[in-house]
């Protein structure tokens, strides 16, 4: 080597001699060999440092990635386990997207190591909304979960502007969780019946199956998963345009296990699609919900037959019924295992229907009936004459029914009524008759009278003599209600208590109530009585031993009840709002903080007159409460 850094121009390079003759010859590159090629300058003199050239070692740029997708496919279904695959995954989007298109039975089950201790098999759930929503998060998430014991659960929402999730995004949860037992699928108009196929091709276990807004999904994409996915158990169809009676006639021949089925707006479903769920499923559906359907009384004909082993019935806004579809329900004699009915909005809700109904149901123990103008107080008392299994009982914007009606259902309903619910009946009015000495209601724990703006003192001193036994009673906007009506109240052993909206509401009702009932009760609702001021917070200091829930919003009360409270050594509240009380200042805030020692919610809002600054040292101060401002 040292020759070659002393070169000169004018001796040999090599010991035996030149090569060329003459160093002026046309050819001045000098071969060293079959690896390195040097080039002389002719005359001029220069100092030689190395080749420059290097044909034989020349480098270059090495990657997996020019190597074709079928060598990649080849490669990760036979690493040893799915960790691996995992890893190999999150190098690219391209690597995801072929790891996640490997089938489960394409794996390598000879290299596929198992996991000890992975005995939770589809334990994972994973939820996707709005933007989160993407083809490229579904991969990541059936990739990363396959190593972890499996995905049990998915949810994907998207939004009613678009949604970046396609068929590529469930064909990767297909090919990678095998264990999945629950799809829902909300507002996704992008994916199509090739998307179900691939869920139902690799998601046998499937029982839970939700479809809400999925426009572009018809009758071939659940043909499909009726096919492939017998354990199906729940069934949840919504405003799905394309799916109707083909698509529910193969679930019906094909999951005999199915339990639950909620249809509503599907514009193609019919009679016969209800009719093959019902006949094909008797001995297993017990939850049935049909909602806005264009079927008719054959269908509840159906229903009253063949729903042997239906517990729970929602029927709603079945504008094509009529009142010989309930009347033939009730008489089908099917429905002997009916715990719960709701009706809402269907015209043929008549006094004869709902009378059938009752006598064909001789098991039912919640009722709820909304929006049927056709109902009147004969109706309404012949089902209570007929349900004598009945606990409880709801009515709202019936309004043909009057006190008439809710008092005589009251007396008829028998000793198993524990909870009754009056909701906006607008023809409720003050009775002007006494009832009869010897009523009694004696079951009777839990009374709602909401919104019904006639409903007045004469009606309230009624309730009080015939349901001495109440427990729960909520009276809210009842604004036709004064002190001596609230007064008919005290002698029961209330525990919630909600005077919301009662604009005549006095202290002196509160200081009655709490003096009477102070040891029992823990929920008092008077949001909106702006008549109640601290009179009433030093009554509640001093009587109430369990009392949790307070709500004083709007209320007339300042500083000195807020201190009130904070003194009494037995009060424990949970939760307090005092939202909308202008004369609750930044003086409150010592007593505020005595209370935290038990509070988990405080509400402020609207509190004008409590700075910024108090608000945020009490954010600051009780840590553990949750505070609304």
């Amino acid at each position: 080597m040292s020759q070659i850094y002393s070169f000169a121009g004018e001796n040999d390079f090599y010991r035996r001699g030149a090569i060329y003759p003459n160093p002026k010859d046309a050819s001045l590159l000098l071969s060293l060999g079959s690896f390195v090629d040097v080039y002389f300058p002719p005359t001029k003199r220069s100092r030689v440092v190395a080749p420059t050239v290097f044909s034989g070692f020349e480098k270059k740029p090495v990657s997996i990635d020019v190597l074709p997708d079928e060598c990649l496919f080849e490669i990760f279904r036979r690493l040893p386990g799915p960790q691996e695959r995992s890893a190999c995954a999150f190098v690219s989007k391209h690597w995801l997207t072929l790891v996640s298109s490997i089938r489960q039975k394409e794996l390598d089950v000879s290299s596929n190591k198992t996991e000890d201790g992975d005995d939770c098999e589809g334990c994972l759930s994973r939820s996707l909304d709005g933007k989160k929503a993407t083809d490229v998060r579904l991969a990541a998430i059936a990739v990363g979960t396959a190593g972890r014991g499996g995905l049990g659960k998915l949810s994907i929402r998207g939004s009613s502007s678009g949604s970046k999730v396609s068929d590529l995004g469930l064909r990767s949860i297909g090919r990678s969780c095998p264990s999945l037992g629950s799809l829902s699928l909300w507002y996704l108009s992008t994916i199509s019946d090739n998307g179900l196929l691939e869920i139902a091709e690799g998601c046998p276990q499937l029982e839970k199956l939700d479809l809400n807004r999925c426009s572009t999904i018809t009758d071939k994409g659940l043909v499909a998963i009726a096919k492939s996915c017998p354990n199906l158990s729940e069934l949840t169809l919504e405003a799905c345009s394309r799916i109707g009676d083909e698509g529910l006639q193969a679930i019906a021949r094909s999951c005999s296990k199915l339990k639950s089925v909620s249809i509503k707006n599907c514009p193609l479903v019919r009679d016969q699609g209800i009719a093959s769920l019902l006949s094909n499923t008797t001995c297993s559906l017990a939850k049935l919900k049909l909602q806005m359907l264009n079927v008719t009384d054959v269908s509840l004909a159906v229903v009253g037959h063949y729903g042997l082993s239906i517990t729970d019935l929602v029927l709603a806004g079945l504008s094509h019924v009529s009142e010989k579809g309930f009347w033939v329900m009730g008489n089908g004699v099917g429905l002997q295992k009916l715990n719960s009915l709701t009706i809402t909005a269907c015209q043929g809700v008549t006094d004869t229907g709902l009378e059938s109904v009752g006598k064909g149901c001789p098991n039912m123990k919640k009722a709820v009936i909304s929006k049927s103008p056709l109902l009147s107080d004969n109706g309404l008392v012949s089902f209570a004459k007929a349900s004598l299994s009945l606990e409880s009982l709801q009515l709202e914007e019936c309004h043909r029914v009057t006190q008439f009606g809710f008092f005589g259902s009251l007396l008829n309903c028998g000793e198993k009524l524990k909870a009754f619910s009056l909701v906006n009946c607008l023809s409720i009015r003050d009775l002007t008759t006494g009832l009869p000495a010897s009523s009694h209601c004696s079951a009777l724990r839990s009374l709602s009278i909401r919104n019904c703006p006639g409903f007045g003192d004469a009606n309230l001193a009624a309730v009080g003599k015939l349901c001495p036994q109440l427990e729960e009673i909520d009276l809210c906007g009842l604004k036709g209600i004064t002190e001596s009506g609230f007064l008919h109240l005290i002698q029961s052993s209330l525990v919630k208590v909600n005077f919301s909206g009662c604009s005549n509401l006095t202290d002196r009702v509160i200081s009655a109530i709490t003096a009477r009932n102070g040891w029992t009760l823990e929920v008092l609702n008077i949001d909106g009585c702006s008549n109640i001021t601290d009179a009433s917070l030093v009554s509640i200091a001093a009587n109430c031993q369990i009392l949790s829930d307070l709500d004083l919003s709007k209320c007339a009360i300042s500083d000195s009840g807020v201190h009130a409270l904070a003194s009494s050594d037995k009060l424990k509240l949970q939760i307090l709002s005092v939202a909308g009380c202008s004369m609750v200042t930044d003086k409150s805030m010592p007593a505020i903080v005595g209370l935290g020692s038990t509070l988990l919610g405080l509400n402020l809002q609207q509190c004008r007159s409590i700075s910024n600054s108090t608000v945020e040292f009490l954010v600051e101060r009780l840590y553990k409460c949750d505070i609304l401002s």
